[in-house]
């Protein structure tokens, strides 16, 4: 497969961390776009659940430990609250290369997700990089810049503007899918767009 696919996400979300293993499984081409999900929740008059109801958040710990053990993926989350997300999707949008945000994907979310690990801001982030042997010199220069920050900003806005509501969300063309339990869809989307090529 070739056709490329957008994946809309945030380091909040181990939902997104665990489509995002999936999806780097696919012969797929993903661009990456980072976004304040919290922000675009408020923007299209959604609300986090998951946070805010205390059975549903239950439900929801069980259910990703069920997903991680399908996919071989260790889950030991740090506190999600505790986490600069925003400083997370700042350091992919800093990459110089696409695949270079790819890495940098991976290693914030093993590092929330899968380590335990309490990133609260921009210099954890950097660290967190540096120890996964990622090199961030790079990185450290330009995570918070203005420019980078409203890079950030323009995901989020072009998010809710494209009808996403929550974290992750893959668009393949126009058509959209939310959720790590929706890879089958995207699948069968990709299959049908190389189909008809």
């Amino acid at each position: 497969m070739t056709q490329p696919i957008e994946f809309f996400y945030d380091f909040r979300s181990p939902y997104s961390y665990l489509a995002f293993t999936q999806l780097r499984q696919m012969d797929v081409a993903v661009a990456l776009k980072p976004m304040k999900i919290l922000a675009v929740m408020e923007k299209v008059g959604n609300v986090p659940t998951t946070i805010t109801c205390a059975v549903k958040g239950r439900y929801a710990r069980a259910d990703l430990g069920r997903w991680a053990q399908r996919y071989g993926i260790a889950f030991n989350p740090s506190d999600m609250r505790a986490n600069d997300g925003e400083a997370c999707s700042r350091a992919v949008l800093s990459a110089a290369t696409p695949q270079e945000a790819e890495d940098i994907t991976m290693a914030l979310y093993q590092a929330i997700w899968s380590e335990g690990k309490t990133l609260a801001n921009s210099a954890d982030v950097v660290a967190a990089l540096s120890a996964r042997g990622i090199e961030a010199s790079g990185i450290a220069a330009r995570i918070d810049s203005p420019e980078v920050v409203a890079k950030l900003e323009a995901n989020t806005d072009e998010a809710a503007e494209r009808g996403v509501f929550g974290s992750p969300t893959i668009f393949v063309g126009e058509a959209m899918f939310f959720g790590n339990d929706r890879l089958d869809f995207v699948r069968e989307e990709l299959s049908r767009l190389e189909d008809a090529a």
